[in-house]
């Protein structure tokens, strides 16, 4: 058990830790030659030259001006100068929202640390029940609620807290959910013109044997969109053509190393073995070998793009209409298109950077199945987890290394040893254990055939939290192998779990106190550092850069990760309210992981990260709802505990909470959420009428033509890729008559057709 000592040795570590991260980023950012790792996001937008251009050749690589290191502190205030409109044009909506989350947790939790230091603590400590008790205690257990005996009125303090954080955290949650969905709404009628707001994603069209897809598509919306309907773009199966086109990306990056290789030396010529890895098989001659495999995989995509051209099953049963107008495209992806509604599904087209292609290719039907499998993958992958995940923490323990290591109790017996083991090996080993985590998560959201990056993120993100909520929340705080616990939890009744749960919790705050520091202080700051990106960067720019084109390639600017930041943030929510009336020492832990993080990630936004999408804050009822989650359990574990501490008069007003905070999220998705799932028609409408006004003569349709285009058919070789681009084009200005003999893939009669569909040609006739 952590004493406060074993806590002071562990932010004693973590603090150096962060210190000596913030200290090495500050002087390496000075530096000329590592100007591209630290602000990559300016060089990507050209608003920033390379300082290793111009000046003597020392002064390319250090910076000389010792008022610089004197000011190496300016990156803090710099970070939180740009005002947040000026933030949303420089990053977009999306990362000036993922900063409100931390500023949300200040929000939160300030006051409610300085009302339960000032209610809680004195409350705490000014009993003696712990030292009556005759039990192994430390002193954070004399600041919990450990301390209060059973059936003592001061449990009535706890209950008044509870309300009082509920209330406020309702509060600043409603605040900010509406502040938020305004943000959204001006953004979204401010934003510059982007293909996905005239575009809507058409799945499960129908076959039809007199029609290709396309063909279908278009003689559709023709018919039921007519006033409005614009161009389409269909969608491609084309994975094994992106699949060659990145082969022959890398091994022409291999030709290019070999042969900056040979330029630099031109006695040797490179020599390469062409097994596994280039550590077994032949030795050939590099250069020519590469060259071999480029002009080989030139071959094959030629093929293959000739393939995908002429063969109709490379075309799914899906694709991309895009519209004249926004308030066309918010019509149709707003509501069903057919009397079946498993067929001619629409939605919102995610931007052009935000398609995930190869999801794209999955067919429809499919899906369904996919999810099932991966949620029973996902269930017991969270379960099984928790097996290596208690063994290695218990190693991480006095106990655990006595148990397994006996002769090396006389080091762990050392003072400053056996602080450094109760305070920061087990959060450390944690941390480690959970690495590959996210990789895996994002296979399994892949699988499930999500067709954008942001939602494969979110979903990823929400199986994340789930995985944390289960194994580094609850598979810390209670006792026992994984399999016990299960049999533990199957046995008892519904009404029991969270009196086993709620009295479990106290005893676990001094391992979650040294996880947020391993976690939340030292790993934020390593975060700036960059470290990875440092060395990854040099190495390419030594090996392999020969132009600017190709240093701006060997940058990696990043983006913040939704998918493994916004879990870790929810699990200190978690902590925070689980933790605020239990143990609230724990609560300045978790400020200063929001204060540093928020700070932290603002610098990371204006200079470094480069996002891949733009989703317009889509994932904020997410982070409403994780939070309303954390705040009903929090109720429910007090509740808990409270019925085990024989607070019979007291513990029944609990009840009323769970109750009211669940009808307070009912009417905040009922108020907001729509300004995240749909986009009103008079905003559509106003949005066009301003741009018409505005751009009377612009060409939409030439706008729109190529925007979802498959990015394997606009790669370098644009003449091969002419001829392929004409066949894709579906919106000439000639109208193709339709082959169709039946009609069983029109829905309904239309208003201009009375009592029967009308032909291609008829509807044509009738448009004109």
């Amino acid at each position: 058990m952590a004493t406060l000592g074993d806590i002071g040795v562990s932010a004693a570590i973590n603090i150096l830790s962060a210190f000596i991260f913030l200290l090495a980023f500050a002087i390496l950012r000075l530096q000329p030659l590592n100007d591209r790792v630290y602000f990559p996001k300016w060089y990507l937008k050209g608003l920033r030259n390379s300082a290793t251009q111009s000046g003597a050749f020392v002064k390319k690589i250090v910076n000389l001006d010792w008022r610089a290191y004197i000011r190496f502190l300016n990156w803090v205030p710099d970070a939180l100068k740009m005002p947040e409109l000026e933030l949303i044009d420089h990053a977009g909506l999306d990362s000036a929202v993922y900063l409100r989350i931390y500023l949300l947790g200040l929000k939160i939790f300030v006051p409610i640390t300085l009302l339960a230091f000032t209610v809680l603590v004195p409350v705490h400590w000014t009993n003696s029940t712990l030292r009556k008790s005759g039990f192994t205690y430390s002193d954070v257990d004399k600041l919990s609620i450990s301390n209060v005996p059973l059936g003592s009125q001061r449990f009535w303090t706890h209950i008044i807290m509870a309300y009082a954080i509920t209330v406020w955290t309702c509060y600043v949650l409603q605040r900010e959910y509406a502040k938020v969905a305004a943000m959204r709404l001006l953004f979204l009628a401010s934003e510059k013109r982007r293909p996905d707001q005239f575009t809507v994603l058409v799945r499960n069209v129908p076959p039809d044997t007199h029609e290709s897809v396309g063909e279908c598509v278009e003689h559709f919306f023709l018919v039921n969109h007519t006033d409005h309907y614009l161009t389409h773009q269909v969608v491609y199966n084309a994975n094994k053509l992106a699949k060659l086109v990145k082969e022959k990306k890398s091994k022409q990056n291999w030709l290019d190393y070999y042969q900056l290789k040979y330029s630099r030396n031109q006695s040797n010529r490179p020599i390469m073995k062409t097994g596994f890895l280039g550590l077994f098989g032949n030795k050939v001659d590099a250069i020519d070998y590469q060259t071999a495999e480029v002009e080989r995989l030139s071959k094959e995509i030629a093929e293959e793009r000739e393939r995908v051209k002429n063969d109709p099953k490379s075309i799914m049963p899906a694709a991309f209409v895009s519209f004249k107008t926004r308030w066309g495209a918010a019509v149709c992806a707003q509501t069903q298109q057919s009397r079946n509604p498993t067929l001619w599904l629409t939605e919102w087209a995610p931007e052009p950077r935000d398609v995930y292609w190869r999801n794209l290719a999955i067919p429809y039907v499919s899906l369904t199945i996919r999810r099932l499998i991966i949620g029973v993958a996902f269930f017991f992958l969270t379960f099984f987890f928790m097996i290596p995940i208690t063994f290695v923490q218990t190693l991480a323990t006095i106990e655990g290394i006595r148990k397994v290591a006996p002769f090396l109790k006389v080091i762990i017996d050392i003072p400053f040893v056996k602080s450094f083991i109760q305070g920061f090996l087990p959060g450390i080993a944690l941390k480690i254990f959970l690495i590959v985590l996210p990789r895996i998560l994002m296979l399994m959201s892949k699988f499930e055939g999500w067709e954008s990056i942001s939602a494969l993120e979110r979903r990823s993100a929400s199986k994340y939290y789930i995985f944390n909520f289960v194994n580094v929340f609850l598979g810390s705080i209670i006792a026992g192998a994984a399999f016990e616990q299960l049999k533990t939890f199957l046995h008892q009744s519904a009404n029991e779990i969270p009196k086993t749960i709620g009295v479990a919790i106290p005893m676990k705050a001094t391992f979650f106190i040294t996880y947020i520091m391993v976690d939340g202080w030292a790993g934020i700051a390593g975060e700036i550092l960059r470290l990875k990106p440092l060395i990854i960067f040099h190495f390419k720019n030594f090996f392999l850069v020969k132009t600017e084109n190709d240093r701006k390639k060997a940058m990696n600017a990043g983006s913040l990760g939704f998918n493994t930041g916004e879990p870790q943030i929810q699990l200190y929510f978690l902590l925070g309210l689980v933790y605020a009336v239990v143990t609230p020492f724990l609560l300045p832990f978790i400020l200063v992981f929001f204060g540093l993080a928020f700070i932290v990630f603002r610098h990371q936004i204006i200079n470094v990260y480069n996002q891949k999408y733009e989703s317009g804050a889509a994932f904020w009822p997410d982070v409403h709802g994780r939070i309303i989650f954390a705040l009903v359990f929090s109720q429910l574990s007090l509740l808990g505990l409270l019925s085990t501490k024989q607070a019979a008069q007291s513990a029944p007003f609990i009840i009323a909470l769970p109750v009211l905070t669940i009808s307070f999220h009912k009417f905040c998705k009922g108020r907001y959420e729509p300004a995240f799932t749909r986009y009103p028609l008079q905003e559509a409408r106003r949005k066009d009428t301003l741009e018409q006004a505005k751009e009377q003569n612009l060409n939409l349709k030439a706008y729109l033509q190529n925007a979802y285009l498959h990015p394997v058919f606009k790669g370098d070789d644009e003449d091969e890729d002419e001829e392929f681009d004409d066949k894709l084009e579906s919106n000439g200005t000639v109208l193709v008559p339709t082959k169709r003999q039946s009609r069983e893939n029109t829905p309904a009669p239309s208003r201009m057709s009375a009592n029967s569909s009308p032909s291609r040609p008829n509807a044509i006739e009738q448009i004109q």
